[in-house]
Order: structure tokens, then C-alpha cells, then sequence
């Protein structure tokens, strides 16, 4: 039963649908040949299924790289509508509609399967972001990549050696001074940066309060920022979250958190809520503001 992507040619050649049907609205095509069923589940504008469906082009030949590798590695944390990456390292394949053809050396190491699909690895999609995008969207990826790789980001200093003269590579120290593999989410990453960039004092990541843990926070003051994202809305999730915020109220903790709106559009007011939350909380227990670093 067709219920992934799958080549055109090879489902009509075995019978299972014709032509016809193929253009018909049961099918929606991701790439030339490549189809995917309309059925529940199967979004064809999902990073995940476009990856797929892209490395039907290249199995055998290459492995699925840059944002794509990192959504099926269970990063997710690139563009919705990022363009499938594709590495190519010798032989041909032409690039796309929603399709980008690279090329460069790939070690057996940095290759990796998931679900029968070869993908960079964790480190390699890492390095190959870090190197391509901007500053704030390549730490956000070394990040996540760190965090479900399990790889301290320095590692990719180490993959720079191996891969020297590489375009981009000379950025690295920066991202990886600045990434923590500590961070939960990509949108904790960017108040994280929101709130360095503005100069204020580093928070604490995932800092433990009971059996809970608090994604930014400054200790000393009992204060702490987190994201809202839409899974708090669900009604099992909500639950969850009014005990949570139970037991964070009842040890005293004031929790600030920021929609997924301000935090992509408006870092700046991000980062002056900080500062000003740290102020008040700071003045609240008769703490001189202007020492603000001396009570963290």
C-alpha cells in the first residue's frame, strides 16, 4: 500500500496506480517522479515528507542534508519552507523546484540512516549549517543538532580540521562560543541570543526547581523566561502546565513567557522585558540595580 513517497514510474510499472490516477487529486507530486498519497497524515508541504520524497531521487547516490537532515534527525529546527538538501558527492542529479543539489566529500562517519533514508549526520548537518546561514538561525541549528546528537559544539571545530578551506568554516568559533547544547527548543535559543545581544547577564539553561525544569532563568533572583508555544495549548498540556505553575509559584518563582511573535519578530522587546524584570526584580529585594551582574 502506497503510503509514503514513492517514484511514479515504479508504482505504474507494478501496477499499483496508472498514469491517470497519478495526476488526479489522489496523489500530489513533491518532485519529477516522485508522488505522495493525499491522506491524513501525509502533509506534502512537511520538511519530512519533501525529504523523503527527495531522496527517492538520490538513493544509492547521495544522502539528505541541511535542514531536511536536521527535521529527520529530530532536530526540527529550520524554515517550514526550507528547499530539501541533497549531497551529491560525485555523479549527477539536477536541482529542482524545492530541490538544492550539493556536492563535497562526505566521510563514512558523517552519514548516517534513519528510517531507511541516509541522512548527514548530526555533527555534518551541524557543520554544513553553521557554515551557510545566518548567525542567529546557525546557532539555533548547532543547538538542536548538539542536543538529539549528543556532541559538545567544539566537536565541529575538530570537523573543520578535516575539512579544510571550506567555505564558511572561519565563522565557527564564533557559533560554536556562542551555542549550548543545554538549550530545549530552537525558540529558547533565540531569547537566549536576544538576551546576549542586548548585553544583559547569561541566563541559567534548564535550571531544576522540584521536578521541573525552567529553560532560562536567574536563580538568585528567583525570576526565569521561557517560550509559549502552541503545544501549551492543548488540554492535557494545559493541565500539566497549571501544576506546574503551582509548584514554581509556591517556591517563590516568577515566570515571564514570551509568544513565538515576539521572539522572531521583536528580539529588542525580548530583551528589554529582561532587562526590565531583572530591574524590578532586583529592586523588589533591595538590590542595587546598577550591580545588576554582582546578584546573579
Amino acid at each position: 500500500m502506497l503510503n509514503r513517497p514513492f517514484r511514479g514510474s515504479a508504482a505504474v510499472a507494478a501496477g499499483w496506480v496508472t498514469p491517470g490516477q497519478l495526476r488526479g487529486p489522489r496523489f500530489h507530486r513533491l518532485f519529477s517522479d516522485v508522488y505522495v498519497p493525499a491522506a491524513p497524515g501525509l502533509d506534502p508541504s512537511h520538511l519530512a515528507v519533501r525529504a523523503r520524497g527527495a531522496y527517492l531521487l538520490v538513493e544509492g547516490r547521495g544522502v539528505v542534508g541541511g535542514w531536511a537532515a536536521a527535521e529527520l534527525l529530530g532536530a526540527s529546527c529550520g524554515p517550514a519552507d526550507a528547499l530539501v538538501d541533497v549531497v551529491v558527492p560525485g555523479g549527477s542529479q539536477r536541482a529542482q523546484p524545492g530541490l538544492r543539489v550539493r556536492r563535497g566529500q562526505l566521510f563514512p562517519d558523517e552519514v548516517t540512516l534513519v528510517d531507511g533514508v541516509r541522512v548527514t549526520s548530526a555533527r555534518r548537518t551541524a557543520f554544513d549549517l553553521a557554515r551557510r546561514c545566518t548567525l542567529w538561525d546557525a546557532i539555533v541549528a548547532v543547538d538542536a543538532l548538539a542536543r538529539v546528537g549528543e556532541f559538545e559544539p567544539a566537536e565541529l571545530l575538530v570537523m573543520r580540521t578535516r575539512h579544510l578551506g571550506a567555505r564558511g568554516s572561519a565563522r565557527l568559533p564564533e557559533i560554536v562560543r556562542r551555542a549550548d547544547r543545554l538549550s530545549g527548543s530552537p525558540m529558547e535559543t533565540r531569547i537566549r541570543l536576544a538576551i546576549a545581544d542586548a548585553g544583559l547577564p547569561r541566563p541559567v539553561l534548564q535550571h531544576p526547581v522540584g521536578p521541573y525544569e525552567l529553560d532560562l532563568s536567574y536563580p538568585r533572583l528567583l525570576l526565569a523566561f521561557e517560550y509559549n508555544g502552541g503545544d501549551h495549548l492543548e488540554p492535557e498540556r494545559a493541565l500539566r502546565d497549571l501544576a506546574r505553575e503551582a509548584h514554581l509559584a509556591r517556591a517563590g518563582w516568577r515566570v515571564v513567557r514570551f509568544s513565538a511573535l515576539e521572539v522572531h519578530r521583536r528580539p529588542d522587546l525580548v530583551a528589554a522585558r529582561v532587562q526590565r524584570e531583572l530591574l524590578a526584580a532586583c529592586e523588589a529585594r533591595g538590590l542595587d540595580p546598577a550591580r545588576l551582574a554582582d546578584h546573579l
